[in-house]
């Protein structure tokens, strides 16, 4: 069963929307009717961005496979850009996260996460979006990444730079931060080392260890995200897993006043917050900032016995830090 439908002026094809996605009655309609919806809040973080494509035709719990090339059925309305990879030895022809029906059309092809790039198709080279992911390994709590989370805050807030929060819709938390798009790729992995780097000095339960089977009990500070090709589920992804959580935009008091719950955004309950409460990450590149600053860490050095109060505590009542 198929059937085309308009949106925005675009003539999409709809395909199998009674499919099950996940394993709690989710369908692939659902999937298509939360982007429709979802898309006004969605698309300022979008526009403009590669997509790579993570598709799951028989669900979450059957195969799945990412693709980066553009299928050749693609309609002729959507956009695309030719990328060069490997110093220009492959040639990648990615799809452009442009508007509402753009992403209808991909949860048509059950492609569940919003996955892009953290720069724009006019400067594909210099990032304007830096991000800090946050993944608890085996052994660590989300109390512990929603400390992380502070540190990296006011770490920031150091450097006169204002991140914004939201969950991974996994286990985890991201911090995002708009950036002049004027510096490659390689210095703001820099500059969010630096940043990772003082901060597990500090905090006991922080790492930057890539070896996954040293990271027992702590919070991995991944900054190496930031590359060249690399994709993030965007903010109001829908991520595949049980309960189609997703990953949403917070502010920093809904972090701070303690007892964050990720699973309580999903596919269901994310619209009607959105439409009570708005978009957490309005505003976002109205500011944008450049990294420099952050290479000398020198506020950091100067305040690192607070640091070390801080770490392993959790904020009350704003400043007050009181230990788990």
């Amino acid at each position: 069963m198929s059937t085309t439908v308009d949106v925005d002026g675009r003539e999409v094809k709809l395909t199998n929307l009674d499919k099950v996605l996940w394993p709690e009655g989710i369908t692939k309609a659902d999937l298509v009717a939360y982007y429709h919806q979802v898309a006004p809040y969605a698309l300022p973080y979008l526009v403009g961005r590669p997509a790579v494509m993570s598709r799951y035709p028989d669900g979450i719990d059957g195969e799945y496979f990412y693709q980066k090339d553009c299928p050749s059925y693609v309609p002729d309305w959507i956009r695309t850009v030719a990328v060069r990879h490997d110093e220009g030895r492959r040639v990648v022809h990615y799809i452009v996260h442009q508007d509402r029906a753009t992403l209808v059309w991909l949860a048509n092809q059950a492609a569940i996460e919003l996955h892009a790039w953290l720069s724009r198709v006019d400067h594909l080279k210099h990032p304007d979006i830096g991000v800090i992911d946050l993944d608890p390994a085996e052994g660590s709590t989300f109390q512990q990444v929603v400390t992380v989370a502070l540190l990296v805050q006011e770490a920031l807030t150091e450097f006169e730079i204002t991140g914004f929060p939201k969950t991974s819709g996994a286990t985890g938390l991201h911090i995002y931060i708009p950036l002049e798009p004027v510096s490659p790729f390689s210095e703001v992995t820099r500059a969010l080392k630096t940043l990772a780097e003082m901060i597990t000095a500090v905090c006991p339960f922080a790492t930057i260890e890539r070896v996954v089977a040293k990271r027992t009990g702590k919070v991995y500070i991944d900054y190496l995200q930031n590359t060249f090709g690399k994709t993030m589920a965007s903010a109001y992804s829908v991520r595949p897993r049980p309960g189609a959580p997703v990953s949403m935009p917070l502010k920093w008091p809904d972090v701070e006043r303690g007892g964050l719950n990720p699973d309580e955004f999903n596919i269901y309950t994310v619209l009607p917050l959105l439409r009570e409460q708005g978009d957490a990450f309005r505003g976002f590149f109205d500011r944008r900032y450049r990294l420099n600053g952050l290479l000398e860490a020198k506020p950091l050095l100067e305040n690192i016995q607070h640091w070390q109060e801080m770490s392993g505590s959790v904020p009350k009542n704003g400043s007050i830090y009181q230990e788990q």
